[in-house]
């Protein structure tokens, strides 16, 4: 993503959050982006595609330290599990997305709300796979049951804490408190064998591991150009080793975890930070389906 976008976005979630998003305009956008229409069709096709946006990456953001977190750590281990849950809520916090997203849910624009409930489905997918790390794969016919449960447990104690409560939220104390309901939860399901949503509810999203492996390579070989006029030694030796580990037959996690999460590390704060967390979401996706077949 280049730096005139990304002024775009900024400038439209400003106005989002400050006017709503209904009452904000693609005009309004312009004027205070000193930008033409042009310019902003260039990057969006509307003003909901640029909301969209907004939110994507946001969520990109989240996938991507929840991996990193992750990473050289035991994924049965619930304390891991509750810090990945709570870098969803830090980051929609840090963003200020929560206006947005309560503007989009009380809206009437299909295309919208089809869009956040896309990404809710994501989000309850990944909370059940990473239920079978915690519990076992005994726990994977009810996983997707407890998850829907267990998040929308900590919806609902958010919801009222913010709204009822003088205090400020404490997201570790929420987080844990609701896990440590989990565990019976759990527990209940898997002794009385009981499932109430089907396994194809939750079937995976149609990419393979060759089609994104192919995918990544072709981003990875576009970013090592931009980086290479830019002469940066260690980034292009980061694009330069996982280029080359991609293309084994069988890449080695581990080690695409490590580079990965020292890549995004060494790029914080470059012209070209923005660009290589896209590409490394992407790495993270694939390392996802490669352990998931494993």
């Amino acid at each position: 993503m280049n730096d005139r976008k990304r002024k775009v976005m900024l400038t439209a979630k400003k106005l989002f959050i400050e006017k709503g998003f209904t009452s904000t305009s693609v005009q309004d956008i312009l004027e205070v982006a000193k930008i033409s229409k042009g310019t902003f069709y260039n990057y969006f096709t509307s003003k909901n595609e640029c909301l969209m946006a907004i939110l994507e990456d946001a969520h990109n953001e989240s996938i991507i330290r929840r991996h990193e977190l992750l990473a050289g750590r035991d994924k049965r281990d619930k304390n891991v599990l509750a810090e990945q849950i709570i870098v969803r809520m830090q980051v929609n916090r840090e963003l200020n997305l929560l206006p947005i997203y309560e503007a989009v849910f009380y809206s009437n624009d299909e295309e919208l709300r089809n869009f956040v409930k896309t990404t809710h489905i994501n989000e309850l997918k990944w909370f059940a796979g990473r239920l079978v790390d915690v519990f076992g794969e005994a726990a994977e016919p009810h996983s997707f049951d407890c998850s829907v449960m267990t998040l929308g447990m900590i919806q609902q104690l958010r919801h009222f804490w913010t709204t009822g409560s003088s205090k400020e939220l404490d997201i570790q104390k929420l987080v844990h408190f609701t896990l440590r309901r989990m565990d019976a939860l759990m527990a209940d399901l898997m002794e009385q064998k009981e499932v109430l949503l089907e396994k194809q509810m939750i079937a995976a999203l149609g990419i393979s591991s060759k089609e994104l492996k192919e995918k990544i390579q072709v981003e990875f070989i576009a970013l090592k150009k931009k980086l290479e006029q830019g002469a940066d030694e260690n980034s292009l030796a980061y694009t330069d080793f996982l280029l080359t580990e991609l293309q084994a037959e069988n890449p080695r996690v581990v080690l695409l975890e490590a580079v990965g999460r020292s890549f995004r590390e060494a790029s914080n704060g470059t012209k070209l930070s923005d660009r290589v967390n896209e590409v490394l979401y992407l790495l993270w996706k694939y390392i996802d389906i490669i352990k998931t077949s494993s």
